[in-house]
């Protein structure tokens, strides 16, 4: 990034006098971003002011945490930092102002672990403005892809038995995966797959779309955006994205939980489901969808907002950045509890989805479904196809961060 943004006439290397230039531009940056943080103009910036500034950013944090930040970058122990300290501490790591400093704290989005529930990116001016936005999203969408394809089976086997498993059918993981292979072989673990990697493409593209406006439409008058805001406009772009392909929801499912030979792919599957139940099948399980969205949403940023200030506040002894398995053990955990919360509506979601493939399965609507299920299965029945679910939690972070990170180094945004 130094030497891209430092070589002006492109001819691939880096003279004296374009590093000297890039010095000067990189200074001035510095400087805008140090005044923005010091509010009181005396000169140095206080544990009091990184808390403010923040604050204004969506990022709550202790003053405590706020000193351990200071603590990084200032060099004589004052527990405060002076412009020199400033500019010695950034001079050669390419943020320019705030919003970047601390970018590497941000909820990360590039956890795909096949629901498509979670917050969307966010980018700075400069990703819009040079372009990095879209290679981004890219990576992030063929790490979902893969990842998806790689942890499949797990996720046909979670709606198997989220479908057709009860107190008389008592599915497990092992009766499971053999019933379906007996039933389809090999290649039937993978039904249902297409569409699951498919609806990746439109999803993301209009839930980056929607998030964008819904956040001009929250922004406060000062301009700022705090973290009611952010979840508010995550869980409203969340719930257009899912409104869009809703649809493709409903047709993974049927294919899913379908026989072999039942349907000849995708398209077969939905002039089906057309031609026999009308166009409104494509919407069934809806409302216990959307309303899935708000405890997971909410539930994954609490609890990433509290393991990283736990993680600041007992942990980062020389250096706010945690790291990338910090990072990762914060996104995967907050994930999954979200997913623990909302697990009963995604359940009855999928049920209601599937009831009319089902043979002999009552037409309910969401109460009446789950009434049924607490009243024949207990609160266990839930919960039913949760432990394929969380099995599939581990390899699809590390397959999804492992191809985002390939994927960034071969876009050349690394």
């Amino acid at each position: 990034k130094i030497f891209k943004a430092g070589d002006t006439n492109q001819d691939g290397q880096l003279d004296f006098e374009e590093f000297m230039q890039y010095l000067k531009e990189h200074e001035k940056k510095m400087k805008l971003a140090f005044k923005s943080l010091d509010k009181n103009n005396d000169g140095k910036i206080e544990a009091s002011e990184v808390v403010q500034s923040l604050k204004i950013l969506g990022i709550n944090i202790s003053e405590k945490q706020a000193e351990k930040i200071l603590q990084s970058i200032d060099a004589d122990g004052t527990m405060t930092v002076d412009w020199n300290e400033w500019r010695d501490h950034f001079m050669f790591n390419p943020a320019t102002d705030i919003e970047e400093i601390i970018r590497y704290w941000k909820h990360s989005t590039v956890l795909d672990i096949g629901d498509s529930l979670t917050v969307p990116d966010e980018f700075t001016e400069e990703e819009k403005k040079t372009g990095q936005w879209w290679k981004q999203l890219l990576a992030g969408g063929v790490a979902g892809a893969v990842s998806r394809t790689g942890t499949a089976p797990l996720d046909r086997l979670k709606v198997m038995m989220q479908v057709h498993g009860s107190k008389s059918n008592k599915m497990n993981i092992a009766s499971g995966f053999k019933q379906m292979l007996k039933e389809g072989g090999v290649r039937s673990l993978w039904r249902g797959n297409g569409v699951n990697v498919v609806k990746i493409a439109p999803e993301t593209a209009i839930k980056f779309w929607a998030y964008e406006q819904y956040k001009k439409i929250l922004t406060r008058d000062d301009g700022k955006l705090g973290t009611v805001e952010r979840f508010v406009s995550g869980s409203l772009a969340g719930a257009t994205a899912q409104t869009s392909i809703y649809p493709m929801e409903v047709l993974k499912t049927r294919l899913a939980v379908g026989k072999t030979g039942q349907y000849s792919g995708m398209f077969d599957c939905a002039k089906k489901i057309l031609k026999r139940e009308g166009a409104k099948a494509f919407y069934k399980g809806y409302i216990p969808n959307i309303l899935g969205i708000i405890p997971y949403a909410g539930i994954d940023l609490a609890v990433y907002e509290l393991l990283k200030s736990t993680w600041l506040e007992h942990y980062a002894s020389s250096s706010a950045n945690p790291g990338v398995f910090v990072l990762l053990g914060c996104g995967t955990a907050s994930s999954t509890c979200g997913q623990l919360a909302s697990y009963p509506l995604a359940l009855i979601r999928t049920r209601m989805q599937a009831q009319a493939s089902v043979e002999g399965a009552p037409q309910l609507n969401m109460v009446g479904l789950f009434q049924r299920i607490v009243a024949t299965e207990g609160l266990r029945g839930l919960y039913r196809g949760i432990a394929p679910n969380f099995m599939k939690v581990l390899p699809a972070v590390s397959i999804s961060y492992v191809v985002y990170e390939k994927m960034k180094q071969n876009l050349g945004i690394a």
